[in-house]
């Protein structure tokens, strides 16, 4: 009995187990720290500071990046087969053993038409599948970090809450700087790496997916 209680426990906590998406918090920027300004060379010209001909494109830990998604996937496949085959077989014995002429075989038994037999098959099929997605976006991402190359590293989330329904879309992914355009955009076809989750959370969503015990039923329904 004891046993029965615990499988069901597990099985109800199966069901319940939900996937989570780990994003950096807000206290990232908080671990970024900005170097002091020292004037002991007597210019007020820091190492930090940008050019007067830089443009403002991310490039180091901590800017921001706006990244346009603009996700379209589609694959089609179409496979059809024919096959046919037929076959025929006459066979006869005018003659046996001389059998015919001693009566022992029926006068009105036709000995050149003993067997006749035909066969026919035929096979058709056909099959296709096609799917198509299309996600279009524009979030604004952080540069979580710089690698040897020259690549940033980039994170960002967006959550949009609207009648306590919230949508969530996260996107990580490494971006090279040479594809930023001027205007600090970068198109998601670019961001290598790319990972772009879009997830909605409340009441629509729970309704548009089965019970936790359905859930467990069709896990474990052998049939």
């Amino acid at each position: 009995m004891k046993l029965s209680i615990y499988l069901f426990l597990l099985l109800v906590c199966a069901g319940c187990a939900v996937q989570k998406t780990e994003v950096k918090t807000a206290r990232f920027d908080e671990q970024i720290t900005r170097k002091p300004a020292d004037y002991s060379n007597g210019s007020i010209w820091q190492a930090s500071s940008r050019s007067i001909t830089e443009d403002f494109k991310a490039y180091q830990r901590g800017d921001i990046i706006t990244i346009v998604i603009t996700e379209t996937a589609s694959a089609s496949k179409q496979a059809s087969t024919n096959t046919e085959r037929s076959s025929s077989v006459n066979a006869g014995i005018p003659n046996l053993l001389g059998l015919e002429k001693l009566g022992v075989i029926s006068n009105n038994m036709n000995l050149t038409q003993l067997i006749n037999a035909s066969g026919d098959s035929k096979f058709a099929g056909t099959g296709s599948t096609s799917r198509q997605d299309n996600l279009t976006a524009t979030i604004s991402a952080k540069v979580l970090d710089v690698l040897a190359t020259g690549n940033l590293q980039i994170e960002g989330r967006r959550n949009v809450k609207v009648n306590g329904e919230d949508q969530e879309i996260v996107l990580t992914g490494t971006v090279r700087p040479v594809d930023i355009s001027p205007n600090n955009t970068v198109n998601s076809i670019y961001v290598a790496d790319a990972k772009i989750s879009y997830t909605g959370r409340g009441v629509i969503s729970d309704r548009q997916s089965p019970g936790w015990l359905m859930n467990i039923l069709d896990k474990v329904w052998p049939f």
